[in-house]
């Protein structure tokens, strides 16, 4: 049963009530990594990537390590080191697949965020992964994207969320327990809530790289 009950279903319906963006919003999506851009990425320390497959499941995964972690080439082409994860490979399997992908750069206390969209590849490209090492630990993979169009998202979900203003987060007591969540989704005796924190430690102590 779909709880759903007043669905739009054409561009046109949703028009009627958000409108046509503005002029200046028309117009500020350029076609390659220009000298903004360039110093937007090389500030930025996270990122988020979305991808799907070729049944539109969709994933998106964050990137993160320190600023300047993301390889620019030139104006079309960047290189993001994939680093030690879970082993699930989503973002991967999917680019694999349909290598159409969207990113979001972030900069920590900036609310306006860079979005750049364009084609991903699996790459294993040894020159350019052995300028990306960390404690002289290269990437085994790294994800080639080029790039087909770029522009600035506006600050309004940041302002709207005070993401950025340390006031309004949680006191670390009434934050969500981590471990307790994975514990219970993975739902076996084996993998106590202690012995699920004892391998995130562990993992986060010894294996970010």
């Amino acid at each position: 049963m779909n709880l759903f009950k007043q669905i739009l279903a054409t561009e046109d319906e949703i028009r009627e009530l958000i409108g046509f963006p503005s002029e200046v919003v028309q117009k500020k999506t350029i076609h390659e990594l220009d000298s903004h851009c360039r110093a937007f990425i090389a500030m930025s320390p996270l990122l988020f990537m979305s991808t799907s497959d070729t049944q539109g499941y969709c994933d998106v995964s964050p990137r993160g390590d320190a600023p300047g972690f993301v390889h620019i080439l030139d104006n079309q082409h960047m290189v993001i080191p994939e680093r030690p994860g879970n082993r699930r490979i989503d973002s991967l399997r999917n680019i694999l697949s349909n290598p159409r992908v969207g990113l979001i750069f972030l900069i920590p206390g900036l609310e306006e965020t860079l979005r750049v969209n364009g084609e991903a590849y699996v790459i294993k490209d040894d020159e350019l992964l052995e300028q990306m090492k960390v404690n002289d630990k290269k990437p085994l993979l790294g994800i080639g994207v080029r790039v087909d169009e770029a522009f600035i998202h506006c600050a309004k979900s940041f302002k709207r969320s005070g993401a950025w203003n340390k006031e309004s987060w949680s006191d670390q007591d009434r934050l969500p327990s981590i471990p307790h969540m994975i514990s219970a989704h993975v739902n076996s005796e084996s993998f106590t809530v202690e012995k699920i924190r004892d391998g995130l430690q562990e993992s986060y102590e010894k294996r970010l790289y």
